[in-house]
């Protein structure tokens, strides 16, 4: 029941619009052209959230699992018991297969890229690789500046706020600026698997810098702030790589199950 009634809520609303503005402005003219023509002009940033609503809803209930990977401390990523109802790894291959296959109907398609849109932002949240037990660190009670909260919520927004006081497009201006030797790192190994398994090593150093009732204060926002910062930007990065691999013939992606 625990794996059920995890929230879904991943980086908050700016880390989200911060990894979407992030790949929006890596797209090329032809995938930013199917983009606008998906989504009926409307941008990724615009839908970047979006799925965190939509989840508690009736209609897309069957999404609530989709935004993580629980995986306990005595368990290893390769072996988590895997959920019927899917998990974050699961749910961007199958996605980006659908946006991929042009033979499927526009609005499904339109579907998967707000979906893709916003895992992305999640697999590279440390807490949605998070513990099953204590719900992807929603029972990790710590104290931010002495103030209960708990370590899910932490890294959701606090920390994203306590680092930099940005507009999204702000957080672009300033990380968005790796070389493009940086760039190919980043871009190396591009499946879903290893993004998972990559955020989930930065989990468990997480877990062990914060142990139950820490009190954050400002040498712990100096310590991770340029971890958030790094997983922005290689959401970002990867998110573009993905979609223009998946809308512009001309791109040579680093997406691998696309690849040609």
């Amino acid at each position: 029941m625990a794996l059920c009634t995890l929230p879904s809520f991943g980086w908050s609303q700016k880390g989200h619009d911060t990894v979407a503005f992030i790949a929006e402005n890596h797209l090329t003219p032809a995938t930013k052209a199917a983009v606008d023509s998906l989504l009926d002009g409307k941008s990724i940033v615009y839908w970047s959230n979006w799925l965190d609503n939509a989840s508690h809803t009736p209609e897309y209930a069957y999404s609530k699992t989709w935004h993580y990977k629980n995986i306990d401390a005595d368990q290893t990523f390769r072996s988590a018991p895997l959920l019927p109802s899917g998990d974050i790894v699961r749910a961007i291959n199958e996605q980006v297969a659908v946006l991929a296959d042009t033979n499927i109907d526009d609005s499904r398609r339109a579907l998967a890229l707000k979906i893709v849109t916003h895992l992305l932002g999640d697999i590279h949240q440390p807490m949605h690789l998070g513990h099953a037990s204590d719900r992807g660190g929603n029972s990790w009670t710590v104290k931010y500046f002495k103030q209960p909260t708990n370590l899910h919520s932490l890294w959701d927004s606090r920390l994203v706020e306590s680092g930099h006081k940005w507009s999204y497009t702000e957080w672009q201006q300033q990380i968005d600026r790796a070389t493009p030797a940086e760039m190919e790192v980043i871009l190396t190994d591009a499946y879903p698997e290893h993004w998972a398994e990559e955020t989930y090593e930065i989990c468990k150093q997480v877990y062990a810098a914060t142990p139950q009732d820490t009190n954050v204060s400002y040498d712990y926002i100096a310590q991770w702030t340029p971890t958030v910062e790094q997983q922005f930007l290689r959401g970002g990065l990867r998110l573009a790589d993905i979609l223009n691999t998946v809308f512009d013939p001309d791109y040579k992606g680093h997406w691998s199950p696309l690849k040609k």
